[in-house]
C-alpha cells in the first residue's frame, strides 16, 4: 500500500517542522510539501494533489476556512485537515460546513495525528475529543434555548392568527366579522385576546409582532 501523501499549511514553520517530524519516520505517509505563506497553499496543492492537506485555520493572508472551501471546490479529492488553538464550536461548524474532513487542536500528539489521517484517509470524518465536547456543548446549549422559548412561546389560535393577518390588512372588525362570517363582537373580543397575549398596545406594535414571528 503506499503511503498517504500529506501536505502542510502553517504560517509558523516550527509547526510545520514539528509535524514533518512526526511524520517522515512513519512508513505510512509521506510528507509531499509544506508552505508557510498560505497565498502559495492552493496552487501547490493543486498541482501535487496530495492525499490530504492538514492546515492552520488561523493565518494572515488566506486563512484555513478559504483553503478549505477553495479544495473541497476544485479538487474534492484532496481532503483537508485543520489544526487550532482552540476548540470553537462555530469554527468548527463553519470549517466542517465549508468542506473539512477533520478538526484537531494543536496539542494533539502523534498517536491521535496519525489515527486522524487514517481516517481521513478512509473517507470518514475525524474531530478531536476537545472538539467534541464543544460541538456537543453549543447543542445541548441550544436545545436548552429552544425550550426555554418555547415554554415562553405565545399561544394564539389559528382563528387569532387568521385575525392578525386580516388587521395587517387594514381591516376593521366589521370587515374582518363579514370575511370571517363571525359577529363585530366577536372580533373585538379575539382582538383584546391578541392583543394581551403578544403584549402589543397598537395595530402597529402587533403587526411588527406578527413579523418578526413570522405570523404573516
Amino acid at each position: 500500500m503506499n503511503p498517504i501523501s500529506v501536505y502542510l499549511v502553517d504560517d509558523h514553520k516550527i509547526i510545520v517542522d514539528g509535524i514533518r517530524s512526526l511524520l517522515d519516520g512513519d512508513p505510512r505517509f509521506k510528507v509531499c510539501g509544506f508552505t508557510t505563506d498560505s497565498r502559495n497553499a492552493v496552487s501547490e496543492i493543486l498541482s501535487l494533489k496530495p492525499d490530504i492537506v492538514i492546515s492552520d485555520i488561523q493565518m494572515p493572508e488566506v486563512s484555513g476556512k478559504e483553503i478549505v472551501t477553495q479544495i473541497a471546490k476544485l479538487q474534492p479529492s484532496t481532503k483537508v485537515l485543520t489544526l487550532s488553538m482552540l476548540g470553537d464550536a462555530g469554527a468548527i461548524s463553519e470549517l466542517l460546513e465549508a468542506g473539512a474532513s477533520g478538526y484537531l487542536l494543536k496539542n494533539t500528539g502523534k498517536d491521535e495525528l496519525c489515527e486522524a489521517l487514517q481516517t481521513i484517509y478512509r473517507g470518514e470524518i475525524y474531530i478531536c475529543a476537545a472538539a467534541n465536547f464543544e460541538l456537543t456543548k453549543a447543542f445541548l446549549d441550544r436545545k436548552k434555548n429552544d425550550s426555554s422559548q418555547n415554554e415562553n412561546a405565545v399561544h394564539l389560535t389559528p382563528r387569532e392568527i387568521e385575525i392578525i393577518a386580516l388587521i395587517a390588512k387594514e381591516y376593521s372588525n366589521a370587515k374582518i366579522g363579514e370575511t370571517l362570517f363571525i359577529s363585530e363582537r366577536t372580533v373585538e373580543t379575539h382582538r383584546k385576546n391578541i392583543f394581551r397575549k403578544t403584549g402589543t398596545k397598537s395595530v402597529l406594535g402587533l403587526v411588527k409582532y406578527a413579523n418578526e414571528n413570522k405570523l404573516i
